[in-house]
């Protein structure tokens, strides 16, 4: 059976890991953009690591340039962006497609596992959200408007 864990992707930094090592984490799986009208929303995505990341919860982002170009850089314009204008220390990873022939196989996992409003399963824009439990079970997806801080009370329920 697949799972969350059966994944890998590739860091900004260019390292292929594993998801299997966030096994037992609560894990907040954001498709970012640095060009986008909710590209504020990583201060909330940071402050959501920095106040619950020692209770047990990851956010993991992945950069994605398929809605409006909104995310044309490489890789270390990327970080540098990200941590320059928002210090973000959570996990980012390479730029991939989370729709399509070529979308990261662990966006169509997480598609498939919370459909869309209509069962839609393709992503519809830049910061589209998905819970998963500490066993690696994905709990809900959440639309680009939900703004990080309104996530904190389904994320404490599961640390």
């Amino acid at each position: 059976m697949t799972s969350i864990y059966s994944f890998s992707a590739r860091t900004l930094g260019g390292d292929e890991v594993s998801l299997e090592q966030y096994q037992g984490k609560v894990l907040l799986i954001v498709n970012t953009a640095s060009e986008c009208g909710f590209t504020p929303q990583y201060a909330g995505l940071q402050k959501l690591y920095d106040d619950l990341a020692a209770r047990g919860l990851t956010v993991l982002g992945f950069p994605c340039n398929q809605f409006g170009k909104q995310e044309p850089g490489d890789a270390a314009q990327i970080g540098s962006f990200c941590e320059k204008n928002y210090g973000v220390t959570f996990p980012m990873f390479d730029k991939i497609d989370v729709n399509g022939a070529n979308a990261h196989p662990l966006f169509r996992y997480l598609t498939e596992e919370a459909p869309g409003l209509l069962g839609l399963e393709g992503i519809k824009w830049n910061f589209t959200k998905f819970l998963i439990a500490r066993d690696g079970t994905v709990v809900k997806r959440y639309a680009p408007l939900t703004k990080p801080e309104a996530i904190v009370e389904d994320i404490k329920k599961l640390l």
